[in-house]
């Protein structure tokens, strides 16, 4: 069964709402074919973020699934907007059903 399934990275991004366009072009860019975005609140080192107004102190997590190398050049391209701003990203090896 295990052979059926497909292997790949799923990266997570938790950033800052403002971020949303600039992540997308990114993702764009590097030929990313799909993401999830989702609205996120919770705390960190860079304080509380609630949510409670639409674009103002609010955060985003969007989630791919990409190969190896797509991976690596999303994190050298995430560095220096962690210079700038609230975020973080982690990745995963996942298998699963997707192209």
């Amino acid at each position: 069964m295990s052979s059926s399934l497909a292997q790949g990275i799923l990266v997570t991004i938790i950033g800052e709402a403002v971020l949303q366009d600039r992540l997308i072009q990114l993702l764009t860019k590097l030929g990313v074919s799909g993401y999830t975005i989702i609205p996120a609140q919770g705390a960190g080192s860079h304080g509380r973020r609630m949510g409670d107004m639409a674009g103002y102190n609010t955060n985003i997590e969007i989630k791919t699934i990409v190969n190896s190398e797509t991976s690596d050049q999303l994190w050298e391209n995430l560095k220096p907007l962690q210079a700038t701003h609230a975020l973080i990203a982690f990745q995963q090896s996942v298998k699963g059903v997707f192209d």
